[in-house]
């Protein structure tokens, strides 16, 4: 079956496939991040600058953010305050990236309320951008619009990998939301409205108000908007809804689930043994 490049690459250094020049030509620069692509391939040599892959089919394909810093295409700092600062307004809040500590991990950026007279922090949020991992590859159909194929022979198979997101990540925001609720603060989880609706099917938390004290944990909800004009458009990632939980209600829901039926289990016991003794 012969397909389209640009119908499985969604956008390359923020531009869509479709309108996007050579990515070697511009030196891979992320304009999100003002320098040059950090996301790479096991086998590529240089950078691997998709932003976003099509999944899905018909009325359900959608656009899926598979890098976090195209997150950066948002206005994060405002609406982070707005929606979801405790306690007084920020006098003076600054953002400071990459907060990296023994025990804790790191965080993609705070947006801290410094008091610079008295050199200290009078509040802080922490947030961290999420994308998703895909299964598979769309190497080849990068590789193709790196070639200037219009088309080309789909021999490969790509899916989103949400398991392994919702495991690592939920495990992550546990840890981080029970070290916020000590501290008395918060950490926002800047994740696509569809990685959300996936984790809550799988894992039915508590949704509070994102001002609440008990919200220890916000989930930003953004996605993808296209943006006509003339004959030309593009993307923009767009803030949807933000949602809280706390740490405990995260951390029961994922732990504590309704078992599957004894009776079932013992019966796939039994159903296996069958298989090795017939063999």
């Amino acid at each position: 079956m012969r397909i389209i490049p640009n119908d499985i690459i969604g956008e390359i250094l923020g531009v869509p496939s479709i309108f996007q020049q050579n990515p070697i030509k511009l030196n891979f620069i992320c304009p999100f991040i003002k320098n040059q692509c950090t996301k790479r391939s096991q086998k590529l040599s240089g950078p691997y600058p998709i932003c976003s892959v099509f999944h899905g089919k018909d009325t359900n394909r959608k656009l899926i953010c598979i890098c976090p810093k195209r997150f950066f295409g948002a206005d994060f700092k405002q609406q982070i305050i707005d929606i979801c600062w405790p306690n007084d307004y920020p006098k003076n809040p600054v953002i400071v990236h990459e907060i990296k500590m023994e025990n804790f991990g790191n965080v993609d950026f705070v947006i801290a309320d410094v008091d610079e007279e008295k050199q200290r922090v009078r509040q802080f949020i922490s947030v961290e951008l999420q994308a998703v991992d895909i299964t598979g590859s769309v190497e080849p159909a990068y590789q193709a619009f790196i070639n200037s194929q219009q088309t080309m022979i789909k021999n490969f198979n790509y899916g989103i990998n949400w398991e392994n997101v919702r495991k690592r990540y939920i495990t992550q925001l546990i840890n981080k939301g029970f070290f916020h609720h000590h501290w008395q603060s918060k950490i926002i989880a800047v994740i696509q409205l569809a990685l959300y609706n996936n984790l809550r099917e799988k894992i039915r938390f508590d949704e509070l108000d994102p001002k609440s004290e008990n919200s220890n944990i916000v989930f930003m909800l953004y996605d993808f908007d296209k943006i006509e004009f003339n004959n030309s458009f593009h993307y923009e990632i767009k803030y949807k809804k933000a949602i809280g939980t706390s740490h405990s209600s995260l951390m029961n829901a994922a732990l504590y689930k309704t078992p599957p039926s004894k009776d079932k289990f013992e019966e796939r016991i039994l159903s296996v043994l069958n298989k090795r003794q017939h063999k």
